[in-house]
């Protein structure tokens, strides 16, 4: 599959690929096809910055193994200029813990040059 992007599509464009790889469960390769090199992807905790595509790549892996996920549902693209949100709403398991719950969070993604160069996640508190 050819995960280049074209310079011409539009933010509305790349949004909707992206919601559309995540729906079908295709968050590495959402992220793989759009993320820039050096990308920057920021949580809400204090050590929840990283840059890079490789640590972008640690982060969900390390995310993945440590959760139980047993349905997931992902909504947007909600598009303003070079930015789009999205909301995903995870039923999940922490493994550590055995604890279900429901993580409720927003992504925010900010482009550049048809790359994500960055992206920003808010949770509901």
């Amino acid at each position: 599959m050819n995960t280049h992007t074209s310079p011409r599509m539009s933010t509305q464009d790349i949004a909707h690929d992206l919601v559309a790889l995540c729906k079908a469960g295709k968050f590495d390769e959402a992220g793989e096809k759009y993320w820039a090199d050096d990308v920057l992807s920021v949580e809400p905790s204090a050590d929840g910055m990283s840059r890079g595509k490789a640590a972008a790549h640690g982060k969900g892996e390390w995310w993945a193994n440590a959760h139980i996920i047993h349905g997931f549902e992902v909504a947007g693209p909600y598009v303003n200029g070079d930015q789009f949100a999205v909301r995903f709403t995870i039923d999940q398991t922490i493994k550590e813990t055995g604890q279900r719950m429901t993580l409720d969070e927003v992504g925010l993604y900010t482009l550049k040059d048809g790359k994500i160069a960055e992206e920003r996640f808010f949770y509901l508190g």
